[in-house]
């Protein structure tokens, strides 16, 4: 099963910021975004990140980026269960 979380926060990279909600801080102007965090087994990993895509692409500057990583184990700290069992 997959699991989800989603976050709002600030950051700053390439592009520069100027957006409404947009801070000024140390010399760097931090652009609000929303971060989603996705664990999903191997076989659903790409299906998943063209969902994503296709969803979040709007052409213009600030559509995001995704980022892929491999998970070597999971703990679900309550049950004691690893890997694909805790996901």
């Amino acid at each position: 099963m997959p699991g989800l979380t989603v976050s709002q926060v600030s950051g700053w990279g390439k592009t520069q910021g100027g957006e409404q909600g947009d801070v000024e801080e140390t010399g760097h102007t931090f652009a609000a975004k929303t971060k989603l965090e996705v664990v999903v087994p191997d076989e659903m990993v790409d299906r998943v990140v063209e969902t994503i895509a296709e969803a979040a692409r709007t052409g213009n500057i600030g559509d995001g980026k995704i980022l892929i990583y491999s998970v070597d184990d999971v703990l679900r700290i309550r049950t004691g269960d690893h890997g694909r069992d805790a996901i």
